[in-house]
């Protein structure tokens, strides 16, 4: 097969789906294997593009390929969806993956590293473990305020919940069951705090993010969160290429030569547009303490326009701003050159 040029992956649990073409786009042959034996296809086969969507596995996968010596690269599903030509079925979806890697002007994922992956995974986990500690924090409000016990909001009060049904006279079997869920809510905000703790470590570690901590009211978490999804941002030609793949750009929607912008796209990774944008309110809220370009700047939009409308303009500029440091290898500055990303 010194034919092949090109093959199509479609990526699966146990089995995987292959498409290989030649260099003229003429199918060469298809084949249904097993992870085993799609690794001992590809060791015995001549160095070609391999194209495959970016899921689950994707990115492991590539790295695999790359080290038997092949261009892997992955490809947005939404872009491969388009070239599905009739009843969809594995097969049809290798072929559709290898006509959209065969456009001229189509965009790739760059796969991630190891690293990477790995810190994706602790921010993952970290938002889920947030979530069900939101989640407990609830139930316990609610099943207070049932038997007329209204406490205020925020975690300080949950931790300090014992005192608080001291004082109360509760069923006896309501109060075993609160101090049930208080036990669960205390090891997931422990849970947390280890996490954070951990990503801390990990960023005094990291050069991209130590300098991206530079950058006003971007904490670890988010500079951390950045780090992994931008990696070094050779992959984008731009600074508004990287603000769009996180959905902080305009949405249009023109013709017949008349441009209408709409809200922010809200594509991309939505756990890191909602770090940026709550940045970014951060910073509107402790404006009379920022000096430089970038707060002047701040103060003549927020003069003219909504806030919110300010908040979203001013995490695209915290996008940008974060891919010229990665892209550049420089610090945030608070002179003129903060604002040329």
């Amino acid at each position: 097969m010194s034919d092949v040029a090109l093959v199509g992956i479609d990526l699966g649990k146990h089995s995987f789906h292959l498409h290989g073409q030649d260099q003229s786009g003429r199918a060469v042959f298809r084949k249904k294997l097993s992870r085993q034996q799609m690794m001992r296809f590809f060791g015995n086969l001549p160095a070609c593009t391999v194209v495959m969507e970016a899921c689950a596995g994707a990115h492991f996968t590539a790295r695999e390929l790359k080290g038997l010596g092949h261009d892997a690269k992955l490809i947005s599903p939404q872009f491969v969806r388009p070239f599905v030509k009739g009843n969809k079925n594995d097969f049809v979806d290798a072929e559709a993956i290898c006509e959209a890697a065969s456009r001229p002007t189509m965009r790739f994922v760059t796969p991630k590293t190891e690293t990477q992956q790995t810190l994706s995974a602790l921010h993952r986990l970290r938002e889920s473990l947030v979530r069900d500690r939101t989640k407990t924090s609830n139930q316990m409000h609610g099943f207070l305020l049932e038997f007329g016990v209204s406490l205020p909001k925020g975690p300080a009060v949950m931790r300090r919940l014992p005192s608080v049904l001291a004082e109360r006279e509760l069923p006896a079997r309501l109060t075993e069951l609160l101090q049930r869920l208080h036990k669960h809510f205390l090891y997931l905000d422990g849970q947390i705090r280890e996490l954070d703790k951990e990503m801390a470590d990990q960023l005094a570690d990291d050069d991209l993010g130590s300098r991206l901590l530079s950058i006003p009211c971007i904490g670890p978490i988010t500079a951390s969160l950045l780090a992994t999804e931008m990696g070094d941002g050779k992959q984008y030609r731009c600074s508004r290429d990287f603000a769009a793949s996180v959905g902080l750009v305009p949405r249009q929607y023109s013709t017949g030569g008349k441009t209408n912008l709409l809200g922010i796209s809200k594509r991309g990774d939505k756990n890191l547009r909602r770090l940026l944008v709550q940045c970014a309110r951060v910073y509107l809220q402790r404006l009379e303490y920022q000096r430089g370009a970038l707060a002047e700047w701040v103060r003549g939009l927020k003069a003219r326009r909504h806030s919110n409308v300010v908040a979203c303009a001013l995490a695209n500029k915290l996008a940008r701003v974060a891919w010229a440091i990665a892209a550049h290898h420089t610090c945030f500055e608070t002179g003129p050159a903060a604002l040329v990303a």
